[in-house]
């Protein structure tokens, strides 16, 4: 699907990983990079859900998103990362009997932020989960900013102000604009991670066209203050 300013995003071929695996260890240099054999499992479960974001003129990768479908039913609120992933496998991928599409990763390059990649592969999940009928994107926002709040707020009240326009973080704020909506604050959602302290807000986007209303009665109050303008 090619998209303006010089970067086309399309699906995830077996040639891009070597890509992905370098944006991988340069975006999170405190984490193990993303896997061969995790991100060959992910085109194997499911092509459609995978993404990438390409330069035109020069082929280098500058962004990649990733995800699954799981029958949400079957996990708690808090569930972790690895849980919801299999471990980063996406071997738990139903698109049988579920409804909400996981979005497991995003990520651009850094030389890249701010210049509307990340909007472009949240626009083709937003498009893919509409063309699959499913209900809904879900995932966990990692509360990049938290660290330098801990001591001065819970990770609700965090989160609270963010969402009410009081603080920014660098990822829920961004995801806020691409019409998201926290539904829970979560600890213990990936380990070892200093900037949020392994606390994450679980964010949602409804998809409209098939919703009900009593799809939307789980929203918490607490989080739906005004919109971020775009």
């Amino acid at each position: 699907m090619a998209l303006t300013d010089g970067v086309v995003v399309r699906n995830t071929r077996v040639e891009d990983i070597e890509q992905i695996q370098a944006l991988s260890r340069l975006t999170y240099s405190r984490r193990e990079a993303w896997t061969p054999r995790e991100l060959q499992s992910h085109l194997r479960v499911f092509p459609e859900g995978q993404f990438v974001a390409l330069e035109q003129a020069t082929g280098r990768l500058v962004g990649m998103a990733a995800s699954l479908i799981v029958l949400w039913d079957e996990y708690e609120l808090d569930t972790s990362w690895t849980d919801f992933t299999d471990d980063g496998m996406f071997t738990n991928h139903d698109p049988e009997h579920g409804r909400t599409l996981y979005g497991a990763e995003v990520m651009v390059h850094p030389d890249m932020q701010g210049r509307g990649v990340g909007k472009k592969l949240y626009a083709a999940r937003r498009q893919l989960c509409r063309r699959l009928g499913l209900l809904r994107i879900r995932a966990g926002a990692r509360l990049r900013g938290y660290c330098d709040y801990a001591d001065q707020m819970s990770a609700e009240q965090y989160v609270m102000k963010v969402t009410h326009g009081e603080i920014g973080d660098p990822t829920l704020t961004f995801q806020l604009r691409q019409g998201f909506r926290v539904i829970g604050v979560v600890g213990g959602y990936i380990e070892h991670d200093p900037e949020s302290l392994g606390y994450a807000a679980i964010i949602e986007w409804i998809n409209h066209a098939v919703a009900r209303r009593s799809d939307y009665r789980h929203r918490d109050a607490r989080f739906l203050k005004p919109k971020i303008p775009r």
